[in-house]
């Protein structure tokens, strides 16, 4: 486990000897962190993800290319998520249409809840799916996260 700060808040990001099993906001507390993890900032995973997430801050970065492990998740879980990881840096997609690409045509809210409990936010950018009408809704880190990152995306963020 590691901290990163960020411009958003502080991150923790956690791995495992696979990959990167989840990336957690500040303030999120649906899930807690095992308290018994050690925190590693060398670890390889974690540090490269550290590097390759100060880089998308810094607008250096459109995509992440580090090892993932999802190690939570139903089966319909982790093909939404798979989704997620298709979807262009500074683009977004509604949750209908995140519906469709998984078999699902009419499933939005349980897309929705899926995308709620995506363990690696931000590398797999649940934040880029959004309502019908454009709407900014549901996001583990918060909406107003969910919009900064957004702006961030295309050039036009604006601070807290």
């Amino acid at each position: 486990m590691c901290r990163v700060d960020s411009p958003i808040g502080q991150l923790t990001l956690v791995a495992d000897d696979v990959g990167l099993t989840a990336v957690h906001f500040e303030d999120e507390h649906k899930r807690s962190i095992p308290r018994d993890l050690p925190i590693d900032p060398a670890h390889p995973v974690l540090a490269e993800t550290a590097r390759q997430l100060n880089e998308y801050f810094d607008g250096k970065r459109e995509d992440f290319d580090v090892p993932l492990h999802l190690t939570e998740g139903t089966e319909f879980e982790r093909e939404v998520w798979q989704v997620l990881a298709t979807i262009p840096f500074g683009k977004t997609i509604s949750y209908g249409e995140q519906a469709a690409a998984v078999g699902r045509p009419g499933g939005a809210q349980a897309v929705g809840a899926a995308n709620g409990q995506n363990p690696i936010a931000i590398v797999l950018p649940c934040h880029r799916v959004i309502g019908a009408d454009g709407s900014m809704v549901g996001f583990g880190g918060g909406v107003a996260t969910k919009v900064w990152l957004l702006e961030h995306e295309n050039g036009t963020q604006r601070l807290f």
